[in-house]
């Protein structure tokens, strides 16, 4: 019996499958009861237990998950792991607080499990900078990509977040928006909410010939609660917004009810563009237009260009993606 198998026969998707088995707090009581009483009736030992992995032994490749709510993250574990088991290897999975530091955390893991490999989802440039020397083992990190790291054995699979973020501005422009507000991370803090703010202000200025106020710019948490309250601040202060881009679409969710609240209607009133693409975003009323990543390439090539490194001494690559709007019901055209 495999973890798909649980899966097949629980019900529920493989990553659900997946975060009962590691732990993570992700999960409703109810599937985890369900999941774990398959798993007990069958007598299911995981490929990442400890009891079947021997910690000092060289065999399994790490993933290290910055953000334990991270729903963009989800769907990319869940290929990264069908496919490290696919190529043989048994995959473990650590999940870290958005704060925390993934290079002090990686070189413990390497010191106790000694792995082939870690694949990163998520990170701070700065911290890769001043720390990655002292990581030896082949690397990926996913969803992030940097000039500023050029290390032998650290591969970087993302999207453009600069081009992106101009993107943005231009499908919201095109839609003739123009006072338009940004809700991202501090940019002093996050380095992708300043690529995708640095190619927006970009963006707006070659279109209009003006600069962009950075009154209409709010910077938040990535969660729903700080989305929220992002766009109440910027409906305080700033009366003549017609469309708001969220530099992810749980920021976009959380910003939706603070407009509904505020008695107006998504997208007569105001426009709201998200950014990821997670499957919630299909869902909700109106539907969410948003800048989709490639998750499952960006999955498929992260396992691929580590493994190339693991087995064929590859050197690490570069490979970046473009982010595409995926048409919703929340923006309207003025």
């Amino acid at each position: 019996m495999t973890i798909r198998d649980i899966a097949r026969e629980s019900g529920y998707a493989v990553s659900t499958v997946s975060r009962v088995l590691n732990n993570h707090p992700e999960v409703s009581p109810e599937a985890k009861k369900h999941i774990e009483e398959i798993v007990s009736r069958h007598g299911f030992v995981p490929n990442n237990n400890a009891r079947q992995l021997k910690a000092q032994q060289p065999s399994g490749i790490l993933i290290l998950v910055k953000g334990a709510f991270n729903s963009f993250f989800a769907a990319i574990l869940e290929r990264i792991q069908l496919d490290i088991s696919s190529a043989g290897y048994s995959a473990e999975v650590h999940y870290i607080d958005e704060d925390a530091d993934e290079l002090l955390v990686s070189e413990q893991l390497i010191r106790e499990r000694k792995p082939l490999g870690i694949i990163y989802l998520g990170g701070s440039v700065d911290g890769f900078k001043a720390r990655f020397k002292h990581i030896s083992v082949p690397c990926v990190l996913a969803t992030t990509v940097s000039q500023a790291l050029n290390f032998k054995n650290l591969s970087q699979v993302g999207v453009d977040d600069e081009k992106a973020g101009a993107d943005a501005c231009s499908f919201l422009l095109e839609n003739n928006h123009r006072r338009i507000a940004v809700i991202g991370g501090r940019v002093e803090m996050s380095y992708i909410s300043k690529l995708r703010l640095d190619g927006f202000k970009s963006a707006y200025k070659a279109a209009t010939n003006e600069e962009f106020d950075d009154k209409y710019y709010q910077h938040a948490s990535f969660n729903l609660e700080s989305g929220y309250k992002a766009m109440n601040k910027l409906l305080a202060r700033c009366k003549d917004i017609t469309a708001v881009f969220c530099m992810s679409d749980i920021l976009a969710i959380g910003a939706k009810r603070a407009i509904t609240e505020a008695g107006l209607k998504i997208p007569e009133d105001i426009s709201i563009l998200g950014f990821d693409g997670i499957s919630l975003t299909r869902f909700c009323t109106p539907s969410l237009c948003t800048l989709m990543q490639p998750q499952q390439e960006i999955a498929q090539t992260s396992v691929k260009l580590l493994l190339a490194q693991i087995t064929g001494g590859e050197k690490a690559q570069t490979v970046i993606m473009n982010a595409v709007v995926e048409s919703g019901e929340s923006v309207a055209k003025l």
